[in-house]
C-alpha cells in the first residue's frame, strides 16, 4: 500500500500516513491524495478491505468487486465518489495470447484510490512522474486519474502495431504455402481469438471513458473533460483498428480455405490428367495382352514396338490437347510484377 498526499497550501508532497488519518484527509479540501493497493496475499486483502469499508466508507458491493478479478469494465456513480473498473494488458501479452489485468478504483473530490492484484507499468510510471513533479497532483484528483487512464491506454498501442505486423505476415505465408498446414490455421485461430478479446475489452472501456469524458459525473470538473476526451479518442482508434483487424483475420480464413481448395484442385487436376493419359495406354496394353490365337499382331516381329509407339503417340497427343486447353502447364504472366 502506497499513498501520495499533496498539500495545496504548502505545495509539498508526502508519502507517510496512518489509516486513521484517512477520514480527515477526505474532508480536507487543501489536500489531494492517491491511495494505491497492490494485493498479493490474503493478509493484504484483509487490510485493504478494512480500510476501504471502515476508513473510506465505500459501498460493500464495490469492495467485493475489488476482491474479484473477473469483472468487466464499468463505471458507477455514488453520492461521494465514482467507482470504476478498467483493464490493462499484461506484460506477457502477445498477438497469439491477449491477456488483460483488472484495475479497480475510486475517484472522489480530492482523492483517487486504486486497487489491483498485479503490477501495472502504467501505475509505476505515474508514481515516478508524481515523485518527480508534484504538479500532476496539484491539478486535482480527476487530472491524476486521467494520467493513470492515459498510460493504461497507451500501453495498448505497441500491441496494436504487433497485430498489424502479424496479420501482414500471415497473409504472405498463406499465399506462399504450397499445401494445407494445420500450424498456420492454428496461428490464425489464436490471432482471431486475441483480436476478438481486444475488440470486446476496448469496446466496453470505450463506453466507460465516453461517460466519464462527456460531463456525466460531477467528480470530473469541466476543465478536465478535454483530457479524458483525448484518452477516449485514443481508445476509439484502438477499437476501430480492432474492428478492422477482426475483418482482416476473417478474410485470412477465407483466403486460407481458398488457397487450400485451389491446391487440392490442382492435385486433383493433375491426377485426372495422368488418369486420362494412362486410360488409353491401359486399353492398348489390355488389348495387346489378349492372347488370342488369330491375332495377327502377335506374329509380327514389330508388333511390340508398334504398340509402344502408339502409346507414346497417344500420350503426346493428349498432353498437347490438355496444354492447349489450359488444363496443365499454365503460363504465368509476370509482366506486371
Amino acid at each position: 500500500m502506497e499513498i501520495f498526499i499533496y498539500d495545496k497550501t504548502t505545495k509539498l508532497l508526502s508519502e507517510e500516513f496512518v489509516s486513521a488519518d484517512l477520514p480527515d484527509l477526505i474532508l480536507d479540501d487543501n489536500k489531494v491524495f492517491w491511495l494505491d493497493f497492490e494485493i498479493t496475499n490474503p493478509e493484504q486483502e484483509a487490510v485493504a478491505e478494512d480500510i476501504l469499508l471502515n476508513s473510506m466508507k465505500f459501498h460493500h458491493l464495490t469492495v467485493e468487486d475489488c476482491r474479484e478479478a473477473r469483472n468487466q469494465p464499468k463505471v458507477e456513480a455514488f453520492s461521494r465518489y465514482l467507482f470504476f473498473i478498467i483493464h490493462g494488458i499484461k506484460t506477457e501479452t502477445n498477438t497469439a495470447n491477449f491477456v488483460t489485468k483488472e484495475l479497480d478504483g475510486y475517484l472522489g473530490e480530492n482523492y483517487v484510490v486504486t486497487v489491483r492484484n498485479e503490477k501495472f507499468r502504467s501505475i509505476d510510471f505515474v508514481k515516478q512522474q508524481v515523485r518527480a513533479d508534484s504538479e500532476v497532483m496539484s491539478r486535482g484528483a480527476a487530472y491524476l486519474l486521467h494520467q493513470v487512464f492515459d498510460r493504461i491506454v497507451d500501453m495498448y498501442m505497441p500491441l496494436v502495431d504487433d497485430f498489424d505486423l502479424a496479420i501482414n505476415d500471415l497473409e504472405d505465408r498463406v499465399f506462399l504455402m504450397r499445401s494445407a498446414r494445420t500450424e498456420l490455421l492454428e496461428e490464425i485461430m489464436d490471432l482471431r481469438r486475441s483480436v476478438a478479446r481486444l475488440k470486446r475489452i476496448s469496446a466496453r472501456q470505450l463506453e466507460v471513458l465516453y461517460r466519464i469524458s462527456h460531463g456525466e459525473f460531477r467528480q470530473i470538473p469541466n476543465h478536465d473533460l478535454p483530457f479524458f476526451r483525448d484518452v477516449h479518442d485514443h481508445l476509439l482508434r484502438i477499437s476501430d483498428l480492432a474492428e478492422s483487424y477482426r475483418d482482416l483475420v476473417g478474410g485470412l480464413f477465407e483466403i486460407h480455405f481458398a488457397v487450400t481448395a485451389n491446391k487440392t484442385n490442382e492435385v486433383m487436376k493433375l491426377l485426372a490428367v495422368f488418369s486420362a493419359i494412362l486410360l488409353p495406354l491401359s486399353l492398348i496394353a489390355g488389348i495387346y495382352g489378349m492372347n488370342f490365337k488369330d491375332m495377327p499382331e502377335l506374329q509380327s516381329p514389330y508388333g511390340y514396338y508398334i504398340a509402344l509407339g502408339l502409346m507414346f503417340a497417344i500420350a503426346a497427343i493428349l498432353l498437347i490437347y490438355f496444354w492447349r486447353r489450359g488444363w496443365i502447364f499454365e503460363q504465368r504472366n509476370d509482366k506486371g510484377k
